[in-house]
């Protein structure tokens, strides 16, 4: 009963926030300097014969004029889950242990040379407690094209040098019986970026975005997918499906190379 009154309050809650944002006058984005951004959150919880909380988070800026093309992003992914654990007597018990922690940053500062082409710096950021690397981080210089622009459709590349350092996953090895960490030696290399993103609205209140990262060297190769559906609500309020793919080729004995990730979220844009 508590669960369900709650539920109750938090929808009653997103309705009048909904009508709220859906009465608010629509913002331009050219009486702002050509600022625009979004959040995102998504939350799920399961009790009883099994046990599982799994929370997403996305915060994005972006900023376009006759002179800026620049984009700013912050990301977070928390779960648990229940697993099956050995208690101090040697008995085998569920537990509810986390089972993602990842969040990453990132900025992109572009100078537009011509309406179409600019100069772009970028830098990134991500931490990952289950990923093929614990930590990576990279800068870039570049050069971007905007190769499409209309009402409805978007197409722009980057490409350019850059710089990576990032420490590969812990290992495991036997040491008197027991399984121990060993702790991995940070590694770092010149790398290629290349970035790709597609907009397209498919209707008055759904839009697809797809965007895919590149940052490929002579030791590792990452490779990232996003791509995800939005409908609008309100002028303010949409609801999006998102699927992202992440692939390392050089992974540590026991870590997979892709990871993927499914995700429905709440969006505010503002």
């Amino acid at each position: 009963m508590k669960n369900t009154l709650m539920a109750g309050a938090l929808l009653a809650a997103l309705v009048s926030f909904g009508a709220q944002a859906d009465d608010a006058p629509a913002t331009n984005p050219a009486d702002n300097g050509g600022w625009t951004g979004s959040g995102e959150f998504g939350f799920a919880s399961a009790h009883g014969n099994s046990r599982s909380e799994n929370a997403n988070a996305k915060l994005g800026l972006s900023q376009e004029n006759d002179l800026w093309k620049n984009n700013f992003f912050l990301n977070g992914l928390r779960s648990k889950g229940e697993v099956e654990v050995q208690d101090a007597n040697g008995n085998t018990v569920d537990r509810l242990t986390t089972t993602a922690n990842r969040y990453d940053a990132g900025a992109s500062v572009g100078y537009k040379l011509d309406p179409r082409s600019y100069i772009v710096t970028a830098a990134r950021y991500e931490h990952d407690d289950f990923g093929a690397n614990l930590w990576q981080g990279i800068i870039s210089v570049g050069y971007g094209y905007i190769a499409l622009k209309t009402d409805r459709t978007e197409l722009s590349f980057e490409a350019g040098p850059g710089y990576k350092r990032y420490r590969p996953a812990d290992t495991e090895e036997t040491v008197n019986g027991e399984n121990v960490k060993v702790k991995q030696d940070s590694q770092s290399e010149v790398v290629g970026r290349g970035l790709v993103n597609y907009k397209y609205r498919l209707t008055d209140n759904t839009a697809l975005e797809d965007t895919l990262l590149l940052e490929a060297g002579s030791k590792n190769k990452y490779y990232q997918n996003d791509i995800g559906l939005s409908v609008s609500m309100t002028r303010k309020m949409a609801l999006k499906l998102g699927y992202q793919v992440r692939y390392n080729s050089d992974v540590q004995p026991g870590t997979e190379n892709t990871d993927t990730l499914l995700t429905t979220n709440l969006v505010y844009n503002f």
